[in-house]
């Protein structure tokens, strides 16, 4: 991406020691500010006010943040190390209860210190959470790769919220394939769903494809519909927070209305995502948590005015209540396939997720 008009290659978020640097989201597409986070309960903050979000950079955040609780417990013995790092655990799955590539994470770490002293158990818990990392970087091309064959030239593509290099590391899930195709020279078009209420499409999807200097065009999310029933949507990916071992998906709210009209309008309707955001644990989605956020994310909008200073306006009367979950569940019959590091997983998928993912 080009910072301060300056061609560079920049991870949304890295491991240095005990420090975690990432992209402060919040702020895009006006700034691009790296932060740094010095201890877990930063980085803890960090995931609950959004300055890092996406399904897979959560759960870097996750492993990375737990990492630096191990490293900040280093001078206690055994005992107090495992109870300090319980604790730290226990708060960071608090932080975003629906994306389960953070609890994976958590879980991950946890597993590679079970044995040995505390210095073993700490180096242990590093190198898991800088694999992870790699792990994604390397799911995420491969997604790319196996995504891009069902993009045929001149291809329409529709998206909801970012599943972009800022989601996850290093090229996305659900804009991966759109990648690899713009690396092939296949001609295609994407249509960004704004996303409301944080407006992720708009603020940042759109700011990537601008950056990667692929065409598209900004929609409000209420256009999807019009687009697809005048045959300009040839076909709709995203990505996913959680997916159920029977493929019901939970995906930013909103998803779910996207699936219904590509159905509806016998458009494909994929899903992009690594085996990270699978639950082989969870039988559907009516047992996945839906987090609901502030209502002030619904009744205020922020942006910079004319003057490029940062503001935030309210747009409703006051007191105005307001319901704000934020995911939604997408039934699995409305989804055509998902796109894995592991290739595309057909119907039925009980049985093709637990044959990839075994």
């Amino acid at each position: 991406m080009s910072v301060d008009e300056k061609l560079k290659k920049i991870f949304a978020i890295k491991r240095e020691n005990k420090k975690i640097k990432l992209i402060d989201q919040r702020l895009l597409p006006h700034k691009v500010k790296i932060i740094t986070l010095h201890n877990y309960n930063e980085t803890i903050e960090a995931i609950r006010d959004m300055a890092v979000r996406g399904a897979g950079s959560i759960g870097v955040a996750a492993g990375y943040g737990l990492a630096q609780a191990a490293l900040e417990a280093k001078h206690l013995n055994l005992e107090k190390f495992n109870k300090f790092i319980k604790a730290a655990s226990d708060k960071l799955l608090s932080s975003r209860p629906t994306a389960i590539n953070l609890r994976h994470s958590i879980d991950r770490c946890l597993k590679v210190a079970e044995n040995g002293t505390v210095t073993e158990r700490i180096q242990n818990i590093c190198n898991e959470s800088d694999k992870i990392a790699f792990d994604d970087i390397k799911a995420s091309r491969l997604i790319g790769v196996y995504g891009e064959q069902l993009l045929k030239e001149n291809s329409n593509i529709l998206t909801h919220c970012n599943a972009g290099a800022l989601a996850y590391i290093d090229q996305g899930t659900a804009l991966s394939p759109i990648i690899e195709a713009k690396r092939r020279h296949k001609p295609i078009f994407v249509y960004v769903d704004e996303t409301r209420p944080r407006n992720q499409g708009a603020k940042i999807t759109a700011w990537e494809l601008s950056k990667l200097e692929i065409p598209y065009a900004l929609i409000v999310d209420n256009a999807a519909g019009y687009f697809m029933i005048n045959k300009k949507i040839d076909v709709v990916i995203v990505g996913a927070d959680r997916i159920a071992v029977n493929g019901d998906t939970a995906n930013k709210i909103g998803t779910y209305e996207k699936a219904v009209l590509a159905k509806e309008n016998n458009i494909p309707f994929y899903v992009a995502a690594p085996s990270m955001s699978f639950d082989l644990k969870c039988e559907s989605g009516e047992r996945i948590e839906i987090e609901h956020r502030s209502s002030e994310e619904i009744t205020h909008i922020s942006g910079v005015n004319d003057s490029n200073e940062y503001t935030k306006l309210r747009i409703t009367a006051k007191n105005t209540k307001a319901y704000n979950p934020s995911f939604d569940i997408t039934p699995a019959k409305y989804i055509s396939g998902f796109i894995t590091e592991k290739g595309l997983l057909k119907k039925p998928f009980k049985k093709s997720i637990k044959n990839a993912f075994k």
